[in-house]
């Protein structure tokens, strides 16, 4: 399986976005590959926060049907992982084992998720911000150019 990170999510349905094609060709060809992929309940709100914002705010600027309605799409495309009592626990683990801090306890919680779902690898345009986990394949929507 692989986890989709949210940039991959809103990259992919922003036409305008420089990464548009980069982001749809990677997930055409993982899913032609006839790869699993999957999201996490995390993704789905980071995607409605920025979906939502005003452009002004590094946003989408979608009203929240529309926003709605992107969601529905994510969730028929990606299977959606489940969030279970163990994520807390690997995630505690993770943040006080690597020190992590601020922005980048939401990349460890996504980690956290991977692991108690065993998802080896994640879609992204941030490889540096998942170089630090060991045991998570990283996969560069950059390949796919």
């Amino acid at each position: 399986m692989i986890l989709a990170d949210t940039n991959i999510l809103l990259r992919s349905v922003h036409p305008q976005h420089p990464h548009n094609a980069l982001a749809k060709n990677a997930l055409n060809a993982l899913r032609h590959r006839n790869e699993a992929l999957c999201i996490a309940p995390q993704n789905l709100v980071e995607f409605w926060t920025v979906a939502t914002r005003p452009r002004s705010e590094n946003g989408l600027c979608l009203t929240t049907t529309q926003a709605a309605d992107e969601i529905t799409a994510v969730q028929d495309f990606f299977r959606v992982v489940r969030y279970t009592p163990e994520v807390t626990k690997t995630w505690k683990r993770i943040v006080t084992t690597y020190g992590i801090s601020g922005k980048q306890s939401h990349d460890a919680h996504l980690v956290a998720i991977m692991q108690a779902n065993s998802v080896p690898s994640i879609l992204t345009f941030n490889k540096g911000d998942f170089e630090r986990y060991p045991g998570i394949n990283i996969i560069d929507p950059l390949a796919w150019r």
